[in-house]
């Protein structure tokens, strides 16, 4: 009892000063008890936060995940079945749309969703519901995939809004599905000879960069099923074909590799380019007919209809060329183009022609009317008689009077009798140098042969032409 007693007087000693502070500063009681409120606040709290995190499995997933699927105990920088076999990696495409096609850099911009399936026994993982797991893409870069790249690509990337479209889902027997969405330029060999009327065959070719045939298969999943599309529109071209294929390409210092191809086929739509390039090509060239039906002495009318067509004709060419990339071989539309400008051009070099002849007859006529104002009596000879070089075709005296002239008697007299055919009559045939002298004579009938010649001439040549690349 005495022990018990000093105990207590012992406590009391030592909470009189305190309570002493209390009672002369009561602020300090105060937050004292607020102090002490908070700690048992948080106290209470740290533990509901206990509770819920035991019953809340996405706390810390990351790290679940990868005690789950061992990642830690395995080495993902070795292919699976490292040392063995090739391991088979199944191939699926979804081609979302195809963005552009360019004919100046033979590449065509493609979208679409990149399926790879394989089996990695090292990500199996006890399940009792036998459910697959999905990941993103932080997960991703830790395990092991296949290095499939794009042959012959120019530009690609992976879309990354709101975040990068890559997608994997780990099966409980190690099977994975691994998804990612592309976009991709790739190289298309076009061949421009039957263009605009032309059909390209490209092809998106997928291959892996690391691992050849021995290593590593790459193969269509479901065959010709694994390519599928959506309803693709586009401006220019018409496609009548997708579907899929694989090969081998040899490479001289790695050895095989297994291809896969993306095979479409585009047809061109041709109604375009009959607005922008052939309808105006065709008017340029029926409009420099309308020169054949002016008078020839109108000169001006005939150089402006020469002149507008030749210089219209050379822009339409200009423009052409300039949306076409630069190849060293002849086009369709270069040979129809250029045919027509032939045309255009001939009827220009026509009335170059017709006014160069109506000239020189009309010097000619003027040539004989000076000549004629002359007396007849200088143009004799010494015999006496009249020759064709100095008198006109028109002054010759009728035939009666040529027998009875003595210059013509004595003509006549040095050239034997020729026997007389009876019911023939002998018609001498015109040489190619009279043809060509009767023309230039009467100039007038070139415009009248090339009425009817130039537009025969130009619907033949269209025939051959939409006969042979239509």
């Amino acid at each position: 009892k005495l022990v018990l007693l000093v105990f207590r007087v012992l406590c009391l000693a030592c909470l009189w000063p305190v309570t002493l502070l209390d009672n002369r500063y009561p602020d300090r009681k105060k937050n004292k008890d607020v102090y002490l409120g908070e700690h048992a606040k948080h106290k209470f709290k740290g533990r509901i936060d206990y509770k819920l995190k035991r019953k809340d499995s996405t706390k810390s997933l990351l790290i679940k995940t990868e005690q789950l699927l061992r990642i830690e105990d395995h080495d993902f920088a070795m292919r699976p079945g490292f040392g063995g076999s090739a391991i088979p990696v199944g191939i699926d495409v979804q081609v979302e749309s195809i963005d552009s096609i360019s004919e100046v850099d033979m590449d065509f911009t493609m979208t679409l969703y990149l399926r790879h399936y394989w089996k990695d026994e090292r990500l199996a993982f006890p399940s009792t519901n036998n459910l697959s797991r999905t990941f993103d893409g932080r997960l991703v870069k830790k395990i092991w995939k296949p290095d499939v790249f794009f042959v012959h690509s120019k530009r690609s990337f992976i879309h990354d809004t709101t975040m990068e479209n890559i997608m994997l889902r780990v099966y409980p027997d190690g099977n994975i599905l691994y998804s990612v969405r592309i976009t991709v330029t790739s190289l298309c060999s076009m061949d421009f000879s039957r263009f605009p009327l032309d059909t390209q065959n490209c092809s998106l070719e997928l291959e892996s960069y690391a691992y050849n045939e021995n290593d590593l298969m790459l193969y269509w999943k479901n065959g010709n099923d694994s390519l599928r599309t959506d309803e693709i529109a586009l401006s220019q071209f018409f496609i009548e074909e997708f579907h899929p294929s694989h090969g081998l390409a040899l490479y001289s210092s790695t050895g095989w590799y297994n291809r896969l191809y993306i095979n479409f086929i585009l047809r061109r739509h041709i109604f375009f380019f009959m607005l922008q390039t052939y309808f105006p090509t065709m008017l340029m060239v029926v409009l420099s007919w309308v020169s054949f039906w002016i008078d020839r002495r109108a000169v001006p009318a005939r150089v402006s209809f020469g002149i507008t067509t030749v210089l219209t004709m050379s822009t339409i060419i200009t423009g052409v060329s300039a949306s076409m990339p630069q190849v060293s071989y002849v086009k369709a539309v270069d040979i129809y183009l250029w045919t027509s400008f032939l045309f255009v051009f001939l009827s220009v070099i026509e009335y170059a022609a017709v006014n160069y002849f109506t000239t020189k007859v009309e010097m000619k006529k003027l040539k004989q009317l000076k000549l004629s104002e002359f007396d007849a009596s200088q143009a004799m000879a010494f015999d006496g008689c009249f020759h064709d070089t100095d008198i006109e075709l028109s002054t010759f005296p009728p035939m009666s009077y040529l027998n009875s002239d003595p210059c013509m008697t004595s003509l006549n007299s040095a050239v034997p009798d020729l026997p007389r055919i009876m019911g023939t009559r002998l018609r001498r045939r015109r040489s190619i140098r009279q043809s060509v002298n009767h023309i230039m004579s009467n100039s007038y009938k070139i415009d009248s042969y090339s009425r009817i010649f130039f537009p025969v001439a130009y619907i033949f040549f269209n025939f051959i032409y939409w006969s042979i690349y239509s």
